[in-house]
């Protein structure tokens, strides 16, 4: 027989703070660890680009790519969050865990490569003469994936978070 979940049934399942009243931000560590963890990393995108170019540059905080990876600091997060909170052992944290692996891996695969391909074919339209149709296109953005350290420091970056998340819960 299959079950239906009623409207109670779905807003009794959701977690709220303990005051007497919803909180506008809902407690679940999990989601919480992400967010914080993608804004993290996002975050120190500027001090990361300064260190390496010597320039501050805002726009990096709105952009993919860079040290470190706000991807997996976001997938890591959510995956170890869910894993302390609830197991090891439940279905959440292995299509958690599962997601984790993928997008780190379709970061430094997929993303990255695509990103070189980009910039081989910026240096390819620069070198056109001026009056070629192609010369005056919008150079491609080359800075779509990640290397394996950035990868690797953003996931730290996320493990860390749902630690302290958890720890301060």
């Amino acid at each position: 027989m299959d079950e239906v979940m009623t409207t109670v049934d779905a807003s009794s399942s959701f977690q709220f703070s303990s005051s007497s009243q919803p909180s506008i931000v809902p407690s679940n560590t999990p989601l919480l660890s992400a967010f914080l963890a993608f804004a993290l990393a996002q975050f120190l995108k500027l001090f990361t680009t300064w260190f390496k170019e010597k320039r501050w540059d805002s726009r990096r905080m709105l952009r993919s790519g860079g040290m470190p990876s706000s991807h997996a600091a976001t997938v890591t997060a959510l995956a170890l969050a869910i894993g302390l909170q609830e197991g090891t052992g439940t279905t959440s944290f292995a299509i958690a865990l599962v997601l984790a692996c993928v997008v780190m891996y379709d970061a430094t695969g997929v993303r990255l490569h695509a990103g070189r391909q980009a910039e081989l074919l910026n240096q390819i339209v620069c070198e056109l003469p001026p009056e070629h149709p192609v010369s005056s296109v919008r150079p491609l953005r080359d800075s779509l994936g990640h290397t394996p350290l950035q990868v690797a420091a953003g996931a730290v970056l996320g493990f860390a978070i749902a630690v302290l998340m958890r720890s301060s819960t």
